[in-house]
This record gives C-alpha cells, structure tokens and sequence, in this order.
C-alpha cells in the first residue's frame, strides 16, 4: 500500500479543469478537420480525442512522469464527469447563470493578466471575449454541475481518529513518506502609518498630472507610464481590460469608473492603495475595459520607525504574558487576512499552517534560525507578497525535524490523506451503484486500460 501524502485527492475525487490549456486549444487543434468520439456517456454525452490529448499535453508539460496509465486515469475522470453530468441532470441539480457568468470571468481574466490586455489574448487566440465565451460556456457549466452534484455525493464523508489510525497502521514502515522540516508560523503586520502631510502632497500631484492630460499635454496613456504607482498596469499605459463590478477592486474605484462615460476621465479617487484618476476606454454592460494612474502617498522613515516602535511594545507585553498572540493580532495587525487565520501564515493553495521549510524563501529561513518555538523575532522591515515595503514581528510556534511520518507529528496530514481515500472510495461505491444505469461505450483502443475494465464490464452486463 503506497502512502502518496501529496495526492490529496485522487482516483475518483479528481475533476480536471474543462477549460485546460485554454489558449493552447486554440491553435493546437485549430487545423484538425475530423475529430474522433472516444467514449459516449448516456444518449448524447461524448468525450473528442482531441479534448484527453489537450489535458495530457498540459499535464506532460507539468509532470515529466506522465504516462499513458495517466492517460487512462485522465480518461476516467472525464467519463466519471458526464456520468454526474447525466446524474445532476435525472436529479434537477443546477448552478445559476450569474456563477457560470462569473466562473468564465475569473477565468478569462486571469488570461488577460497573463498577456497583458484583452487586445493580445484576442491577438494570440485569433478569437473575441465574445466568442471565447461562446465556446466555453457550456464546458464551464457542466464542471460547475458535476462538481456541484459531487460535493453533494461527498458533504457527509467524515473520518474519525480510531480510522485515521487504522490508515496509518496498514502502511508498511518501508513506504512511510520522508518528510522535509516543518514550521509553524504567525506575524503581527503593522503597515506604517502614513502622515496627512504626505496624502496631501501625492493628491496635489495627482491634481498637476490630471491637468497635464486634460490639457492635452500628455496623453493618458503615456502619463501613467511616466508617473503611476501601480506596476501592474504602469508598463501597459495604465490599463485593465474587463474589470467588472465584482471583480478584485476596491469598490470606490469600480463605483468610480463604471460612472464614466467613453473617454472620459474621473475626479481624483481615494482607495486604500492611495489617490487614482480613472480613463473610461469601452464598456459593454457590466464589463469595462479602463486606464488609471495610481499616486500612493510616500512613507517616511519616520513613519516606518513608529510603527517599528509599536511592534517593539507589542512584542514586549507578548513575552511578558500580558497579551496572548491572536489577541495582539486582532487587535494591532493591519493585515485582515492574517486575522483570520489568528495570525498564522497559510499556505495559499491549501490553507494549512504547518510549512515545508524548503518552500520559504531563503530571508524567512534565515530568521527562524534564530529563534527557539515559542520565541517572537525583533520588529524589521520586510517585503510583502505584493512587493511593498511594511513591518512586522515573527512567531515561531512550531518545529519539526526531517522525518519519516509518524501519528505525533503528522497527525494532520495523514488525516487529510485518509479522508481523501475515503471519499475516493465513496465516490468509488457511487460508481458501482450507478454505473449499471448509463449507457457506457469506449473505443477499442481504450479499453485495454486496466483502469476501466471494471466499468466496461459492468456496462456490458447491465445490457
């Protein structure tokens, strides 16, 4: 019995991305004039060659170890999706249009980033937002339903620690993970406070910039390259194509914009980020493509040694006893997604506090090493995910040494990996239960994979 730690949800649990390798997919089968139907899932449901080809080239390129039993597992996840597709549907289970609209927005917009503007992303797939939307629309719904009528399947899957046990003991000592050194880790973040003086000096250049492009002086476009904060948008005149109304922004920067008519260029806007002045380029309903230039108000080195300064009184009371740390963290940190984690750094794409050593960055390693569990760092300077400049005093709660896994220190991780088995095999018996009820065929050259023998065999039975 392999133990794959990292494989959290697997086999039958995995739903892949329907809009994979999104650009590639463009270009890539662009030119294929017959495609092949591999399998057929109920009356009308079909899985194209060309679409298990599109995620095992995604899926090479990420993982050298790809093989064509991945393919066969690849092949089954997508069966395993129109079967819920065919189930969600015996069962009315549905997702709103607003969640698909939005779902293909996030998604598209993360495109956008990645090259920079719309223009580009319809430049390189030689398709319109419009008609990529168009075409995925549908591929997006039907995720969202299967993953829908899945969570359903798997909302009552618990494990208790009498289980998880019995997982770890069936494990033989031999295939026991080896696992790096772990660490768990809070910050208090103070942000220097910022003194009026200073917002009042970047709102008057703001003012003379604004001038400058109403006057026809400069251009928009070319002020926000020379003057704007915000390197995100700086090197591209300033602009961000389909920003919407829910999207990532501060709201008294979309409420501005979205009252801005083609062309037109707002008053001077304050956010949390500092004062903006907003272009309106295009906007089609509740999608806007805009220019902005974002002036932030200088801090001083005045203002970063008073917030040093606080720091140093907060760590004093907290070795001291006087405030336990998620305390101080509610009640000083400025930084509100540290709050809800009391403090603790997380993992982004898992959520869990307890971090592999040999995914920090080099300067957070170098401090943890001197400090003992228990022990808070000096208040210092560092730089934030965002690439800025703030303060904060470190926490170091936990250690572990590299290790084999073992019930005591990794009681969290197996219990992840144990539950992920459990709902593999749910959805396994779910399968079995239901698999003699949909009409199931495969092409021939598919049906050599071990993976799908069973349920070939159990179609054909059920005929």
């Amino acid at each position: 019995m392999a133990f794959h730690i990292k494989d959290k949800v697997s086999g039958f649990c995995k739903i892949g991305m329907l809009m994979t390798l999104l650009l590639a997919g463009f270009s890539l089968f662009a030119q294929e004039s017959a495609d092949k139907i591999i399998a057929v899932v109920g009356r009308n449901r079909i899985i194209l060659k060309s679409e298990l080809e599109l995620q095992a080239l995604q899926a090479k390129q990420s993982d050298p170890k790809f093989n064509e039993d991945s393919k066969c597992l690849m092949l089954q996840q997508m069966i395993l999706q129109k079967m819920l597709m065919e189930q969600a549907e015996r069962d009315s289970v549905m997702v709103t249009d607003e969640d698909v609209e939005g779902q293909l927005d996030n998604r598209l917009r993360y495109f956008i980033q990645m090259y920079g503007s719309k223009e580009k992303l319809e430049l390189t797939t030689g398709k319109t937002i419009y008609q990529i939307k168009e075409e995925f629309r549908d591929q997006i719904r039907e995720q969202m339903v299967a993953e829908k009528l899945q969570g359903t399947i798997l909302e009552n899957v618990k494990i208790s620690p009498s289980e998880v046990t019995a997982f770890y003991n069936k494990i033989p000592l031999d295939s026991l993970p080896f696992f790096p050194a772990t660490v768990e880790v809070g910050q208090i973040v103070i942000d220097p406070p910022v003194s009026q003086e200073m917002y009042d000096y970047a709102h008057k250049r703001l003012e003379d910039i604004r001038a400058e492009i109403v006057s026809g002086t400069k251009t928009f476009e070319l002020a926000a390259g020379f003057y704007s904060d915000d390197p995100g948008s700086r090197d591209n005149g300033g602009r961000y194509d389909g920003v919407t109304r829910n999207g990532p922004w501060a709201p008294e920067f979309v409420a501005a914009a979205f009252k801005l008519q083609n062309g037109e260029i707002s008053p001077i806007i304050k956010t949390k980020f500092g004062y903006h002045i907003i272009q309106m380029i295009s906007r089609k309903g509740d999608e806007a493509d805009i220019r902005h230039i974002l002036i932030k108000p200088e801090v001083t080195s005045g203002d970063y040694q008073r917030a040093l300064n606080t720091l140093d009184s907060i760590r004093n009371a907290l070795v001291a006893g006087k405030i336990a740390f998620p305390e101080a963290v509610g009640k000083f940190s400025t930084d509100e997604a540290a709050k809800r984690t009391g403090g603790m750094i997380a993992d982004p794409a898992t959520g869990n506090t307890t971090l592999d050593m040999t995914k920090l960055d080099a300067g957070m390693v170098l401090l943890l090493d001197s400090l003992q569990v228990g022990q808070y760092s000096a208040p210092h300077i560092f730089i934030t995910d965002q690439r800025e400049r703030s303060c904060r005093i470190v926490y170091l709660r936990s250690r572990t040494t590299p290790h084999k896994a073992n019930m005591k220190e990794d009681y969290n991780r197996i219990q992840e990996v144990a539950l992920a088995q459990k709902k593999q095999l749910k959805m396994q018996h779910w399968v079995e239960e239901k698999l003699p009820s949909f009409y199931l065929k495969i092409a021939p050259e598919y049906q050599d994979c071990a993976i799908l023998k069973t349920w070939r065999t159990t179609t054909d039975a059920a005929k």
